[in-house]
């Protein structure tokens, strides 16, 4: 008899997909939606008690958010026994801002959840775009420091490398921004005001702070008393940090601020309600609102002891996590690596040396070395206004004890200082960790560079400025620790999840290997010259703008032409990021077709968004002049389908997913040397955008990857910008320019504000009364001529898919994959922890 061949029942790609999604993770993976007892139909019911018919969008985003939660918990806890088990060397990263975006779409992406939510979102007839609206972007962060920081978090979790973030749970975010009448105005973020599916309170690992200090709430204020000793308590939330493919899933833990449990009952009893509670009010009030207004001394103190307060808590954490596997603190460099994310988290220096000396009673010397062998620091400005310096007095009477500790520190510093270098005084008072002064202040910056292993900058002409110029003092007293680490950001988010179209394209030319090896993106480069790939490119992008052309409508009622140019410029209105060039460029065109309406020039869409601070009047009135600027160019005849301008208001992570991809042409014009790096700049190139810009931050990597040739570069460098400092007349080019000079000249006639006159004499005044700090005048011909060599090359619609192709494939370095991969081995040596 002949052997029996067995036939295997066959199975489809879809069971495949979902068999292994339910072995990764766990067996209690049964439905995400479906029968009753799915995860998604139990949420419903039992988190809010209402009918599956009954329920609203909201809702049912909650749902769909505690299912892929559910989902992923199993694995989150084994990721987390792993690294307690396996006891590995673990990276912290503190950071005042987590600009993480909203959530969802990106947890279902990298946990590989499409299948089951497309099955879901079919089978239910829900309305998964109008559900991923419900989510709001999470109020944790500005602007570039922030989304650094959340990039950072996705590509260490994808590497699996054992991290954890440490940060604030704010309340509200920043603020709301509206527009009226042309201002900015700001609103309540209140980004909390329903329960956030994501987090997960741990109210049995909170800590308690102390601080110099009390409060009592004295004719409707409240008023510290010096000298007597309270607490705040830190609650952490935890929320999950998703790798792609859903195998590490590290924790972003947030400190919310709590008074004890306890109050005044009293006070109470004898009908002070409000100062009965005040010591509540003041410690909830810490962690209410990102940034508070910093022209205030009361602003600028809640500031600083909403950085000790991350610091303090943070520490007090994660050393205990230390503590746990370790009995020897000589281990904690070799076990802990904590990242400085700015000058914010400083404060770690003297209160990581209070831990050792004070709780684990270790001698100074020993202290010491530990302190700068586990901390490391990132540097991310060169203005000395972001350098920050907190009075002296502040320390006096919040923290006495780290106040003692910074001085015997600056004593060995400028002791070694005096020894190295004799005689030279300057120097002394220069790298010196206390400004002296009329006020005397710390210098966190020094504090941070003395205090710790490691010195970064972000980009390398940052970097090399920060040595030569802003600290080189220090620099030259400890060059080895000094460095460079490009910033990146990560290409889960903000290619494959914000472009679809796009990514369908590369996936279809390469590959997928992109996605978690961006690098591989080179391969597209001899692609450039194929016409197929050309013709998905160009589709991808038509597609892209469409979109966002539908969204705009249907959000605001605004209506912009997707077959125009999309000229973006958006980012944090500031002086040096030069929004008011950019105006100023739009002035210049405006006039060109109100004197020749015959003249050649593509239909143009010119994008701008950002918020400015608001105590920043400057910034607010850059705003303002735009927004006056975009009404007077919509009611002339002569450039109407030619020219159109659009302030965005509410700049945020969700926005930038629409904008970034549908984007033609990206402005990164920053005064040159003033830029640390930008990350948007690499969002738009990874997008297939051209980049018009100075030689500024990492723009100039990114020429020099794409090749000079594929950018439109204009304007003084850092070198001439620096040297023309003491005799540059911006007077000159009012003089010698004909079209700077009509610019200037329209803008003060009031022809941009016919019902506001003067309103805008301050940008005159700024730009020629003034001196013109950030050089806009010096740059603007210059702009022109880039612009105009834009323009012609967009006519020729194939040469400019080709250079859009060659952008993208040299996108690859600046993937956050590779900066972090470069923190690892060079700064924090630590190694992947893969959970199996």
């Amino acid at each position: 008899m002949g052997t029996k061949r067995v036939i295997e029942p066959s199975t489809s790609p879809k069971s495949d997909s979902i068999a292994r999604l339910r072995n990764q993770y766990g067996s209690s993976l049964i439905q995400l939606a479906g029968p009753e007892n799915a995860l998604y139909e139990r949420h419903l019911v039992f988190d809010n008690v209402v009918d599956l018919e009954a329920a609203g969008p909201r809702e049912r985003f909650e749902a769909i958010a505690r299912s892929v939660r559910d989902i992923l918990s199993q694995r989150w806890i084994k990721t987390e026994n792993i690294y307690a088990r396996e006891n590995p060397k673990r990276v912290y990263y503190l950071s005042m801002e987590f600009l993480i975006g909203r959530s969802l779409a990106n947890n279902v992406t990298n946990l590989l959840l499409d299948p089951l939510t497309k099955e879901a979102v079919k089978e239910k007839h829900l309305d998964w775009l109008g559900l991923l609206e419900q989510e709001p972007d999470a109020g944790l962060g500005n602007g570039g420091l922030g989304r650094l920081a959340a990039c950072f978090l996705d590509s260490m979790a994808t590497m699996q490398l054992p991290a954890m973030g440490y940060g604030l749970r704010y309340e509200y975010g920043i603020f709301k921004q509206t527009i009226r009448n042309g201002w900015q105005q700001e609103m309540p973020d209140n980004w909390l005001r329903r329960p956030d599916p994501w987090e997960v309170a741990r109210p049995h690992e909170k800590v308690e702070i102390k601080l110099n200090c009390c409060f009592e709430l004295r004719g409707g204020a409240l008023h510290a008393i010096i000298g007597k000793v309270s607490s705040l308590i830190g609650v952490p939330f935890d929320r999950p940090v998703v790798g792609y493919g859903g195998k590490n899933i590290n924790t972003l833990r947030l400190w919310a601020a709590n008074a004890p449990d306890y109050f005044e009952f009293q006070a109470f009893s004898h009908g002070d309600f409000v100062g009965a509670v005040a010591e509540t009010l003041t410690a909830e009030t810490l962690t209410r609102v990102l940034y508070p207004d910093d022209s205030t001394s009361l602003g600028q103190g809640l500031r600083f002891v909403q950085e000790y307060f991350l610091v303090a808590c943070s520490l007090a954490d994660l050393v205990r996590r230390f503590r746990r596997g370790n009995t020897d603190w000589n281990a904690l460099p070799e076990q802990v690596a904590i990242q400085l994310n700015d000058t914010h988290p400083t404060l770690a220096v003297p209160e990581l040396m209070r831990i050792l000396l004070d709780e684990a009673q270790l001698g100074w010397e020993t202290a010491w070395d530990l302190t700068q062998r586990t901390l490391g620091y990132t540097n991310h400005t060169l203005l000395p206004e972001a350098l920050e310096k907190w009075p002296l007095a502040w320390f006096e009477a919040l923290l006495p004890r780290h106040l003692e500790i910074i001085y015997e520190i600056n004593r060995r510093l400028l002791d070694s200082v005096r020894i190295r270098f004799p005689g030279d005084e300057g120097r002394v008072q220069r790298v010196s960790l206390i400004e002296e002064g009329a006020a005397k202040h710390v210098r966190m910056a020094n504090l941070a560079i003395v205090g710790s292993h490691s010195t970064n900058g972000v980009a390398a002409i940052h970097s090399k400025l920060l040595r030569t110029i802003t600290v080189k003092d220090l620099a030259e007293m400890f060059p080895e620790r000094f460095s460079n680490k490009t910033n990146g950001v990560t290409p889960r988010r903000w290619l494959l999840l914000a472009n679809p179209p796009l990514s369908h394209v590369i996936t279809e030319a390469i590959g997928d290997g992109w996605i978690t090896d961006l690098g591989e993106l080179s391969k597209l480069k001899p692609l450039a010259e194929d016409q197929g790939v050309r013709d998905g490119f160009r589709k991808a992008k038509r597609e892209a703008k469409s979109q966002f052309a539908n969204w705009l409508k249907s959000e605001s009622g605004q209506t912009v032409d997707p077959d125009s140019i999309f000229d973006c410029q958006i980012k944090r209105i500031h002086e040096y990021k030069r929004q008011l060039l950019n105006a100023l460029r739009v002035v210049v065109l405006y006039n060109r077709l109100r004197e020749n309406s015959k003249i050649e020039m593509a239909p143009r869409t010119f994008f701008f968004a950002g918020k400015a601070a608001p105590a920043y009047q400057l910034a607010k009135l850059i705003i303002k002049f735009i927004e006056n600027l975009a009404d007077t160019i919509d009611a002339d005849p002569a450039t109407q389908g030619r020219l159109n301008v659009l302030f965005l208001p509410e700049y945020d992570v969700s926005l930038a997913e629409r904008l970034i991809p549908a984007s033609d042409v990206s402005n990164q014009i920053s005064t040159a040397g003033y830029e640390a790096s930008g990350t948007s700049n690499m969002k738009f190139m990874m997008n297939g955008a051209l980049t018009i810009g100075t030689r500024d931050g990492a723009t100039i990597e990114m020429a020099q990857e794409a090749g000079e040739e594929n950018f439109f570069l204009f304007g003084l460098t850092a070198e001439q910008v620096a040297d023309s400092r003491g005799w540059y007349n911006p007077h000159w080019h009012y003089e010698h320019d004909p079209e700077t000079r009509a610019a200037l000249d329209l803008i003060l006639s009031g022809y941009f504000s016919p019902h506001e006159p003067g309103v805008f004499a301050p940008l005159y005044d700024t730009l020629l009364t003034y001196g013109d700090h950030y050089m806009h005048l010096a740059d603007l011909k210059s702009y022109l001529e880039a612009d105009q060599r834009l323009r012609e090359l967009y006519a020729d619609s194939d040469e400019w898919v080709r250079k859009a192709v060659l952008n993208v494939a040299g996108s690859g370095k600046f993937s956050s994959d590779r900066t972090i991969a470069e923190y690892a081995t060079q700064i924090w040596e630590v190694k992947p922890c893969p959970v199996p």
